[in-house]
């Protein structure tokens, strides 16, 4: 009989939450701030994101009436730094006006809807492919959906869990199976809200505490969030595009044989 903790993808998330902890993403104040930043992320880094946000909250600009009012051209010099401000700023107010439409401006309202039916709604906006709409979903509206991103494929391609054809949907689903049985093990546990080793750095892509990465959740969408910035944490430092650092990975044990043992023999 097939042990059901042996799956790689929980393997991976106990390895890498004992490395390194909890990882406090998304970092953000609220949740219109978390879809504000899953828009200006695309295509850009989380660095150049920030910079954006830090001019909007300083403008009195980063929420819901803020964006509204405020000029197009405005809000392109406002979020200058994120990259292809002009398509960005005009996605930004294609979703406020979505939301005023739809829900009468609402977060509330909108995140009560079904996760199929609003995932739907959201992939339907210029602008909006499925990772920007997972993000929405998880990090700002507690929904149960992992989100896929561009580390994500090119570490289970690496590991030879998924094919380089693999469809976005394809990747979420076999996170989404594997990763209930950890939630429902770390319901009512302190196990699974482990610190990490203080002295091991770099800490993935942890952040410091922030109001919406701590804020309740159910335990299936905070197993999706830990093991996405966990991920998130392996693609930046160890596993690069051009020159992965395999041979200090913590997830170095877990590559197949043959890439083992170039591993080991570099």
């Amino acid at each position: 009989m097939t042990n059901p903790n042996s799956d790689p993808i929980r393997a991976y998330y106990h390895t890498l939450l004992s490395t390194w902890g909890r990882q406090h993403w998304w970092p953000a104040q609220s949740r219109f701030e978390v879809i504000v930043g899953a828009y200006l992320t695309q295509n850009t880094s989380w660095t150049n994101v920030e910079k954006a946000l830090s001019n909007l909250r300083q403008a009195r600009r980063l929420s819901l009436s803020g964006i509204r009012r405020t000029p197009q051209a405005t809000l392109e010099k406002l979020i200058r730094s994120a990259g292809y401000f002009r398509q960005k700023a005009q996605r930004l107010k294609t979703f406020v006006r979505f939301l005023d439409r739809r829900y009468d401006g609402s977060l509330s309202r909108m995140f009560a809807q079904p996760t199929a039916q609003l995932r739907e709604e959201l992939l339907a906006l210029n602008g909006v492919g499925p990772e920007t709409a997972d993000s929405i979903l998880l990090y700002a509206g507690n929904h149960p959906v992992f989100v896929v991103d561009a580390y994500t494929r090119r570490i289970l391609e690496r590991h030879e869990l998924i094919s380089p054809r693999a469809a976005y949907d394809e990747i979420r689903e076999q996170f989404e199976r594997a990763l209930p049985l950890v939630a429902a093990k770390a319901a009512g546990s302190q196990t699974e809200r482990a610190t990490g080793t203080p002295a091991t750095r770099p800490r993935g892509s942890s952040h410091p505490p922030s109001r919406m990465s701590t804020a309740p959740r159910s335990p299936i969408a905070q197993v999706f969030n830990e093991m996405h910035g966990l991920i998130v944490g392996v693609g930046k430092n160890y596993c690069l595009n051009s020159r992965p650092q395999c041979d200090t990975c913590p997830l170095r044990d877990f590559l197949p044989n043959d890439k083992m043992r170039r591993v080991t023999s570099a």
